[in-house]
């Protein structure tokens, strides 16, 4: 008796996650759970990562639809300290919006907003200590705006002139300042990550006080430096807090991608045993509970935290980005953790301490703030109109006594 023949096999196919909208759909985000502000609980900083799961699967929120801080996350700041974090958000809106516009004006090559983000930076900067380094990515320019790093400095960068302080030798909005705590950014986003846990470790084995932030996309998660940094930071309790900024897309890839079958990005953290928390990343006073949790168990050499904020790119990429070819353009209108700015102006509002005329009068403050130091910047040059640093600085502060091919080469360059 012979055997059943067997049923030629079905051609594999190769499964290819898809945002739930494309350019010319409305965007509808009902169907996206949002828990109930001031429902996540807040374990002490000594917690065992195994006993907090949930907190990698939910997201904490402070302020709740009324303009109201609720529950165990709420009550760190006061009034003043709140303002202060308006106002910051405020600046760096004000200041993105006029860097934007000199890059149409040819006057920078590139550009890169945080709109809908600031909150993050902003409200992080804000648990940090002198000394402490930040590992960013190019959309952390609230971590310098809110600490008083001079915005003159800052667009000299930009526009790559003579006053540039990084003398030309990085793209605009790549700043870098130790007095900071700003490392210089890397266009290779992923090398933050590791790089940061690795500054942590030295930190630690140096017996000094400093923490180390680093900073990554949902994008950049996909890569093979994240997960080297969170077997790093699990393994020698590295005094670091890893961040990563879900803000839905990455170039021009959708959040989907990079997670794959993850449930959260926080989630990631649970394998590896660190403590994992999602937050709702335009919420101003969640951001800063959350940090400085992570900030205080760092400091108490209890380990790293990784923290997922939830948030939105609201604006292009890049200047070289056209997100109307990917998204729809009413997405972010339609998405349900609402605009980080206005929501803290609410709750401000709601405890007497703002109002809709102070706010006003706060953002025609910044603007001419902002709009004077580009006078001061465009003193020094553009891109366009120069001038530049020296070519003579490209053989610079690299080696302590040049070599003497070096050397040779400086002078047949003539400079």
């Amino acid at each position: 008796m012979s055997e059943p023949k067997a049923a030629d096999p079905k051609p594999l196919s190769l499964h290819v996650p898809e945002p739930e909208f494309r350019p010319g759909d409305k965007p509808d985000f009902s169907n996206v759970p949002i828990p109930k502000a001031g429902a996540a609980r807040k374990p002490p900083i000594d917690v065992d990562a195994q006993d907090i799961h949930d907190l990698a699967y939910t997201i904490i929120r402070v302020m709740d639809r009324e303009g109201n801080a609720v529950g165990p996350w709420a009550g760190e700041l006061n009034d003043d300290e709140v303002k202060q974090g308006l106002e910051d958000m405020l600046r760096v809106r004000a200041f993105d919006a006029r860097m934007q516009k000199a890059q149409r004006q040819g006057k920078t090559s590139f550009y890169m907003q945080a709109l809908g983000e600031e909150a993050i930076a902003c409200a992080f900067s804000k648990v940090l200590r002198p000394g402490d380094m930040n590992f960013p990515t190019y959309r952390q320019q609230g971590l310098l705006l809110s600490a008083d790093y001079p915005m003159v400095d800052m667009m000299n960068q930009i526009y790559s002139n003579k006053a540039d302080p990084l003398k030309g030798r990085q793209l605009p909005i790549m700043y870098s300042s130790k007095q900071h705590g700003f490392f210089t950014i890397s266009g290779n986003l992923a090398t933050q990550f590791i790089q940061g846990v690795g500054w942590a470790m030295g930190s630690a084995i140096s017996g000094d006080d400093k923490i180390a932030a680093s900073w990554i996309g949902d994008g950049s998660t996909a890569e093979s430096d994240f997960h080297a940094a969170m077997v790093f930071a699990s393994t020698y309790r590295a005094p670091a807090i890893l961040n990563v900024v879900n803000n839905q897309w990455a170039i021009s890839t959708f959040q989907g991608i990079a997670r794959g079958k993850a449930a959260t990005f926080a989630s990631r953290g649970l394998g590896f045993g660190i403590p994992a928390l999602r937050v709702d990343g335009n919420d101003y006073l969640a951001v800063y509970a959350v940090a400085k949790w992570a900030a205080d168990r760092a400091r108490a050499g209890l380990g790293p935290t990784l923290i997922e904020y939830v948030t939105y790119r609201a604006g292009a990429h890049s200047t070289s980005d056209d997100p109307s070819a990917y998204r729809p353009k009413t997405e972010f209108d339609a998405w349900p953790l609402g605009d980080p700015v206005e929501r803290l102006k609410e709750y401000l509002i709601k405890r007497g301490t703002w109002s809709e005329a102070r706010h006003v009068q706060a953002n025609e403050m910044l603007e001419a703030q902002i709009a004077e130091a580009n006078r001061e910047a465009v003193k020094n040059g553009t891109l366009h109109d120069g001038p530049h640093a020296s070519a003579k600085t490209m053989f610079e502060d690299v080696y302590e006594e040049m070599p003497l091919h070096i050397v040779r080469q400086r002078q047949e360059a003539g400079v």
